[in-house]
């Protein structure tokens, strides 16, 4: 049951991160997305960890946090919600997560690999759920979702950071 979500489970304002998902094999996705994660922040510095494109956007490492986080709270909520768990849960801010987060007294290799931990830990449950499981509803953030439909926002979300880092972020960091 890796198939698309339909609209209606999800809010809507999550259609952008499910659009950006080619595939109809979401794991397959998450996977594969890991390894692509993994290589774009391969031999980038401590400095590029550092950078910020913009006098109020976060800095690499930050963006990395943010992704890691989004990606544990939102795999929190499949998990519940695959287990047929009724209460609903809460939101967050994703700027006090990342002001919280402590991110850039990290190294960015170390930020990479705990991406990479996390969404391997996630993949593996994905890959543990039936059929009947994907496609149980909760609520999360006041908002309708099933399972399936927290998989590929996982999967948008993380396409779409990694999107703006490309673009935003490594093009434009100045090289010495």
């Amino acid at each position: 049951m890796k198939s698309r979500p339909e609209t209606g489970e999800y809010a809507e304002f999550y259609a952008k991160y499910i659009a950006l998902v080619p595939e109809n094999d979401v794991v397959s996705a998450l996977d594969t997305q890991r390894v692509q994660m993994l290589q774009l922040l391969a031999g980038r510095s401590e400095r590029d960890g550092g950078f910020r494109y913009g006098p109020d956007k976060w800095v690499v490492k930050e963006v990395i946090g943010h992704v890691t986080d989004a990606e544990r709270i939102f795999a929190y909520r499949a998990l519940r919600i695959a287990r047929g768990d009724q209460k609903p849960l809460a939101g967050f801010d994703e700027n006090d997560y990342v002001r919280n987060g402590g991110f850039q007294r990290r190294t960015l290799e170390d930020l990479a690999q705990e991406f990479s931990m996390v969404r391997t830990a996630n993949v593996l449950m994905f890959c543990s759920l039936s059929d009947e499981a994907w496609l149980r509803r909760g609520v999360a953030n006041g908002y309708e979702v099933t399972a399936r439909a927290l998989a590929h926002i996982i999967a948008g979300h993380e396409l779409h950071h990694r999107k703006i880092l490309e673009e935003r972020y490594f093009q434009a960091i100045p090289r010495a």
